[in-house]
């Protein structure tokens, strides 16, 4: 059995097999690409949480990195069946861990290029506005954040994603009316940076990471931690709105609406 080096990762590189299974990761001329494959919607669940917040860290010292997905679909957001049957316990566990992997997003000092696939729902399009750069594949596939449609609060650290990388005045329609957006239409409200064709989503990604990664390292992880500072600060000093949002989300009547909405979407 190979030793471990680092958390992990094995001392000869590879990921162990958990984490091979939910993300695959490459590494060419220093850039790394860390590519959902956790199932066909790459739902958000405790282990895609601890496995994509890991698998930053050790690319902190890469000179760029790109978060992309396979399938048709970046990221359908939280796995709301998980959520209902794991009941207090789970709850507990995914609140936190979605937390720590958005300040992972925010703090991580190399250039973050975020190429999403297809859909980026709720948590999807979390980890759309966590990237330094953010990349939108054109088709059928939309963008937006409906959790308050769910029936559950966005923890602060979303919010704070959404402060940070939304105009204030686009930021009530994604929030309060809960609108998913065609891709045309995420570039319109600023919430990506290009619609690329499909075909060309990757190339692109790795065009601008490679852009990102010929700034001096040391200006941009400078630049990079003084434009997300407020943000994380906000974030740690949340604590007591968090315990609110996290009480809603153990609420039996929040647990109730969840299970309507999917009971109604699952009907479609």
């Amino acid at each position: 059995m190979p030793s471990r080096a680092g958390a992990g990762r094995f001392a000869d590189g590879r990921a162990p097999a958990y984490v091979q299974r939910m993300i695959e990761r490459e590494t060419t001329d220093g850039i790394v690409t860390l590519r959902l494959a956790h199932g066909k919607a790459n739902a958000l669940d405790v282990e895609l949480l601890e496995a994509l917040t890991r698998e930053l860290a050790e690319a902190a010292h890469a000179r760029a990195v790109i978060l992309t997905a396979s399938g048709p679909i970046f990221s359908a957001g939280v796995d709301l069946f998980r959520l209902t049957d794991g009941g207090e316990g789970y709850v507990r566990r995914f609140y936190p861990l979605l937390t720590e992997l958005v300040r992972s997003m925010l703090a991580l000092p190399v250039p973050l290029v975020v190429a999403a696939n297809g859909h980026a729902i709720a948590g999807g399009g979390a980890m759309v506005l966590g990237g330094d750069y953010r990349l939108l594949a054109e088709g059928s596939g939309r963008m937006g954040m409906p959790e308050l449609l769910v029936g559950v609060p966005l923890p602060s650290a979303v919010l704070e994603l959404v402060r940070l990388a939304v105009a204030p005045p686009r930021i009530h329609p994604l929030l309060y009316l809960g609108q998913t957006y065609t891709p045309q239409d995420a570039l319109a409200h600023g919430l990506v940076d290009e619609v690329v064709p499909p075909a060309e989503l990757q190339a692109r990604a790795g065009e601008v990471a490679r852009q990102l990664a010929s700034i001096s390292p040391a200006a941009f992880a400078l630049n990079k931690r003084m434009l997300h500072a407020p943000a994380l600060d906000r974030i740690a000093a949340t604590a007591a709105h968090d315990e609110e949002a996290l009480a809603l989300w153990l609420a039996p009547e929040t647990h109730d609406r969840i299970r309507a909405y999917l009971a109604k979407t699952v009907r479609k």
